[in-house]
């Protein structure tokens, strides 16, 4: 396994939660490319501009907003939202070259998407969608961590979800998760991978178990989804055992979650993982949404220990080295075929099934 994983440039990423943009300047880096976010006063659009001013290269996200203008904290180079320099100290003539980047930039589904690559290639309709994001059919609780491993290890432990047995029992892991075999469904043109593991009798876990009140066994569920390169999601279908969904697609004795990441590179050997629990059931209970935040967020800092702790592995490893797969690897091994040609093909965007 290589530990450092090449960046597809011409593709979306998540680059915040969207209520973490505001009228304060926000600093993030994405592909290596550091980033400064706000929202405009009038009509609140996300602007993303390059975070480093072009006269000494101090951080714009460590400036100030004056009206919709960011103004250096450094020397008063003074950008507009479009990144173009529209005041220099001591003189009125601004350079030719007095100009930031501006990157592409969608809101969709709770998040902040943005584009790194060229901008005459970046489609918004190419954005993937989890609309259960910001719907009032579901409550979402969520958060962002930073990890200090290669963004493809955090592919792989997505996609293969027997870790849960081991990394995280206790919480959300059971025997039957590793026990239970999966399927694996791949669209290499669209850039999805497909990974379900369907447990008809399980033992339920303490994230279930206190959030639902189920007691005994139950029917546990596993649909995964794999935009590549950003968007994971993990449909989550749990019921007392033995109880099926009715013939005609209804559930109304089923507990559904959404769980979704974000994945999002912000550079050679570093991601920010961005995560959210969406639920349809006791959507107005405030101690269930208390609790689903704190457990899944006990649950993403064991990942965060584990893959931090690979990654110093891996960067000590011998030369030559060949790791070993078998039948679980199968959507984490189609991840990183796609992930491969995706820069191997120069980019080209996925055209993504609406």
């Amino acid at each position: 396994m290589p530990h450092i994983t090449a960046f597809a440039r011409n593709q979306w990423y998540v680059v915040a939660f969207a209520y973490e943009i505001g009228r304060e300047l926000v600093g993030r880096t994405v592909l290596g490319e550091p980033l400064v976010l706000y929202r405009t006063g009038d009509d609140g659009a996300v602007v993303a501009l390059s975070d480093r001013c072009v006269h000494r290269r101090f951080p714009l996200s460590e400036s100030r907003l004056d009206g919709d203008r960011i103004v250096c904290g450094y020397h008063g180079f003074t950008y507009d939202p479009t990144g173009a320099c529209v005041s220099v100290p001591g003189q009125k003539r601004i350079p030719r070259t007095a100009r930031v980047a501006s990157y592409p930039v969608v809101e969709q589904d709770l998040f902040v998407w943005v584009w790194i690559g060229d901008p005459a290639l970046a489609d918004p309709g190419a954005v993937p969608r989890a609309p259960h994001m910001d719907s009032p059919r579901w409550t979402t609780v969520s958060g962002m961590e930073p990890i200090d491993a290669d963004y493809g290890l955090l592919v792989d432990n997505l996609l293969d979800l027997s870790h849960e047995t081991y990394l995280h029992g206790g919480y959300i892991g059971t025997p039957e998760v590793a026990e239970t075999p999966i399927v694996t469904e791949v669209d290499e043109e669209a850039g999805i991978v497909r990974v379900s593991r369907r447990m008809d009798d399980a033992a339920c876990p303490p994230f279930y178990a206190r959030s639902t009140g189920i007691a005994g066994r139950i029917t546990r569920w596993q649909d995964i989804e794999y935009h590549a390169p950003c968007l994971y999601l993990l449909h989550s279908r749990i019921a007392p055992a033995g109880v099926l969904p009715e013939a005609d697609g209804s559930d109304p004795n089923g507990f559904h979650t959404e769980i979704t990441y974000a994945i999002t590179p912000s550079g050679e050997g570093k991601v920010y993982d961005f995560w959210a629990v969406s639920r349809d059931f006791a959507r107005s209970d405030d101690e269930v949404s208390s609790f689903m935040r704190d457990l899944n967020h006990t649950v993403v800092m064991q990942d965060v220990d584990a893959l931090t702790v690979l990654q110093r592995a891996l960067a000590t490893e011998r030369a030559g080295y060949q790791e070993l797969s078998i039948g679980i690897d199968a959507g984490g091994l189609a991840a990183r075929r796609i992930l491969a040609r995706l820069v191997e093909e120069g980019d080209k965007p996925v055209e993504r099934v609406r």
